[in-house]
């Protein structure tokens, strides 16, 4: 609550800031003289808007609404622009609502810990509230956990090294509590709360087809199994349940990969079903739909969305087609809605 009234009072501040300056470029189009002491200049907005809301206001989005202002002091700019927030232009002059015009600049946080080196890229981003953790995997192999304790954020990364394959996708099992990130042919699971966490994990391999996403099926029990889904570059979603008896029973004598050990894929049930005629660009489960969603860049089984008993049987499964395919989607409950972009 005093952090609402606080920002309440800077912002206050900020709209006379604004009018002040509006006036002071309407005085001097008229040709009436304005005080050195008086004026407010680029420097003097830019100090005041930052001691009113600190580092929440990038350089970019200050000289951005200074530069409206000055253009053109009639139609000035809204106070959400100063965070980079910018609205669409709407015909309806219908009022927007209370909620829609509250920005939580508060919540905003940064991690500056450098994850990746040059010519590597972060392929995905999990959060996990639960844990108060954030996972990330870069394309060649870093796998990071950002634990969260208090204000700070501590890391713990392993690299893990292939020699062609790179990673696709990461995720969490919330019951096994292991990080699992997939490459083009292998499946890895990594412990990392182990004492020796760069060398106590799993891979599961060989996969036939390229693996492109993954996500974690989440469910409401407490049982020492996770499940997850996975997409590849034919079509295929993949449906696959791990149990903590399995890194006991089904351990391979093959070599070692970065010192974790090696599990069979053939020893798993691993359901699949041809869903798309091409990539599936992304996979996700919503437990309050109790359903998975998957979508390709096909046209005609562009985004499905069903129940994940519908990769271990035949029967129809409710697809939708939009031109062109779809490369992301997303569901809000609230709204009851998804949306998808191609």
């Amino acid at each position: 609550a005093l952090e609402l009234v606080d920002f309440k009072n800077a912002l206050e501040q900020f709209q006379d800031l604004v009018e002040k300056m509006i006036i002071q470029n309407t005085k001097e189009n008229s040709g009436l003289y304005t005080t050195d002491g008086d004026k407010i200049d680029y420097d003097k907005f830019s100090s005041t808007t930052r001691t009113l809301f600190g580092p929440a206001v990038k350089d970019q989005n200050i000289q951005t609404f200074f530069r409206k202002i000055m253009s053109n002091p009639d139609e000035r700019p809204e106070w959400p622009e100063i965070f980079g927030c910018f609205k669409e232009e709407r015909n309806d002059m219908s009022s927007p609502s209370k909620e829609s015009m509250i920005l939580l600049v508060s919540e905003k946080q940064q991690i500056t810990h450098s994850v990746v080196k040059r010519k590597d890229v972060i392929k995905g981003i999990v959060k996990v509230p639960l844990q108060h953790l954030t996972i990330t995997a870069s394309q060649r192999g870093v796998l990071t956990v950002f634990n969260k304790q208090g204000k700070s954020f501590f890391s713990y990364s392993f690299y893990f090294h292939q020699d062609t394959a790179w990673i696709t996708g990461c995720t969490y099992l919330p019951n096994l509590k292991y990080v699992v990130a997939v490459t083009e042919s292998t499946i890895i699971l990594w412990d990392y709360k182990s004492k020796d966490s760069k060398s106590n994990g799993f891979v599961i391999k060989p996969m036939k087809n390229c693996l492109l996403c993954v996500c974690t099926v989440t469910v409401a029990d407490n049982l020492a199994k996770d499940t997850i889904l996975m997409g590849d570059d034919k079509g295929y979603v993949y449906l696959l349940t791990i149990t903590s008896d399995d890194f006991i029973m089904k351990q391979s004598k093959a070599g070692k990969e970065s010192q974790f050990k090696v599990l069979d894929s053939e020893s798993f049930d691993i359901p699949k079903r041809k869903l798309h005629d091409d990539w599936v660009g992304k996979i996700k489960y919503f437990s309050a739909l109790k359903r998975f969603g998957s979508c390709s860049t096909d046209s005609t089984n562009s985004f499905v969305l069903d129940d994940i008993k519908r990769l271990e049987d035949q029967l129809p499964v409710k697809e939708f087609s939009v031109p062109k395919g779809v490369n992301a989607f997303t569901y809000c409950g609230k709204a009851k809605v998804i949306v998808t972009g191609g």
